[in-house]
C-alpha cells in the first residue's frame, strides 16, 4: 500500500522520532528506509507487548514515540496497552497492520477479521481504517488531533494482496 520512503517521509512530517517496531510481511519491507533515515530511530523489539513499554519510556523521556505493530500483535500485547495508555494516561499513537482485510477471500476464516476492530473497541481506542494510499492526509489529521487531545490513537493500516 505504502513504500518504505513514503511512510518514512510521512512519520518525519508528523514530528515522529522513534519508531518502535516488530515488523511484519506488510510493515517489514518498509523497515530498511525507517532504519536508513537519519531523522527516525528504529527501535526492534522481540514482541509486541515490550513495544507499549520502550515506547512509553520514549516518551517519558521526551521523544515522540510510534508504535508499529500488527493486529495479532495487538491481541498479544493487550494488558502492556491497558498498562501504558490507560493506568499510565500516556498519549501513544501506533500503526498497526490488520492482516487479511485485502484478501479476505483468499484467506477465508482469518479470525483477525472478526476480533480486530471490536478489540480496538473494547479498549476503546480512536482508530482510522486505511484502505487506500491516498489516506495519508487522514493519518495525519487523526494524528494531530489525537495529540492535541492528549489520548491515544491508531491507524489501522489493510493488508494483504488486493
Amino acid at each position: 500500500m505504502f513504500t518504505g520512503e513514503e511512510i518514512s517521509e510521512f512519520l518525519i512530517s508528523l514530528g515522529i522520532t522513534h519508531v518502535v517496531i516488530v515488523p511484519d510481511s506488510t510493515l517489514g519491507p518498509w523497515e530498511k528506509e525507517l532504519a536508513s533515515s537519519p531523522k527516525l530511530s528504529l527501535v526492534r523489539v522481540c514482541r509486541e507487548g515490550e513495544a507499549w513499554g520502550v515506547a512509553a519510556g520514549l516518551y517519558l523521556g521526551g521523544a515522540t514515540p510510534l508504535v508499529m505493530i500488527q493486529c495479532t500483535g495487538l491481541f498479544e500485547s493487550g494488558d502492556a496497552l491497558r498498562n501504558v495508555l490507560y493506568d499510565y494516561g500516556l498519549p501513544l499513537y501506533a500503526v498497526i497492520g490488520y492482516r487479511s482485510y485485502l484478501n479476505q477471500s483468499t484467506l477465508p476464516g482469518d479470525t483477525c477479521l472478526t476480533f480486530t476492530e471490536p478489540i480496538l473497541k473494547a479498549w476503546n481506542l480512536d482508530y482510522r481504517l486505511i484502505l487506500d494510499p491516498k489516506q495519508l492526509d487522514e493519518i495525519r489529521a487523526h494524528y494531530h488531533a489525537c495529540k492535541q487531545q492528549q489520548r491515544p490513537g491508531v491507524a489501522l493500516i489493510a493488508e494483504g494482496r488486493a
